[in-house]
């Protein structure tokens, strides 16, 4: 049987479709996708204190210090707790730093990590899937040429306007996103490894496969 309420991590590199798997996870165990992004955006618009200050650095252009994130964080987590629903953390923790910090939090809080899921793709396969897709200039539409190709070569199907390659989808862009995220997250993996709560994700497969192996790896978790 399907355990609800689950506390778990999601990470992976970019294009390992992180998005759609979290998409699949909420609806299947029912916990709330938390996303940095999404916290961010939410304390700004509330006008917390923390919230007042990330969008300080936010309007700068600059990252958003460590501390504020994981008080963000924080302010998140008592609300989920007090609610009793699980969650699915994405986009955090980053770095080892951060994922230290977010113990110390959970402690605090009497929250345990059910599972770190850790999607797993092979560099070219994600420069192929990245490389490879296609925005449309007036809608925002995205293509991909060889799993989701226009009916008219550089065209929108939807409103017939150009597409084009965004610059953070070229390969030498995508190669060097990967080599950040590997040198970031290699010591992620290592710290859930040791804790024994890491789950590695083959996400070379189909959508569907990938969501049967993470299901199967929580199946039955206390």
């Amino acid at each position: 049987m399907l355990v609800k309420n689950l506390n778990l991590i999601i990470f992976g590199p970019p294009g390992a479709g992180k998005g759609t798997q979290a998409e699949k996870l909420v609806e299947k165990f029912g916990v709330q996708h938390v996303s940095t992004g999404d916290m961010l955006r939410e304390a700004v618009a509330k006008q917390t204190e923390l919230g007042k200050k990330a969008k300080g650095y936010m309007d700068r252009g600059e990252l958003v210090p460590d501390e504020v994130v994981i008080g963000i964080v924080e302010e998140k987590l008592k609300q989920l707790s007090y609610e009793k629903k699980g969650f699915l953390l994405d986009g955090f923790p980053r770095t080892l730093a951060q994922a230290e910090a977010l113990d110390q939090l959970l402690k605090k809080l009497n929250i345990k990590i059910d599972a770190v899921i850790n999607l797993e793709v092979d560099e070219e396969e994600i420069v192929k899937r990245l490389s490879n897709r296609r925005t449309c200039k007036v809608c925002g539409a995205v293509y991909h040429l060889i799993f989701n190709p226009p009916k008219i070569p550089g065209k929108c199907d939807k409103c017939g306007g150009e597409l084009y390659q965004r610059d953070d989808d070229r390969e030498e862009a995508i190669r060097n996103r990967l080599k950040v995220y590997k040198k970031q997250t290699e010591p992620l993996v290592e710290y859930y490894q040791e804790k024994k709560i890491l789950k590695n994700i083959d996400g070379s497969k189909t959508i569907e496969e990938v969501a049967k192996s993470i299901e199967e790896v929580l199946k039955n978790k206390n």
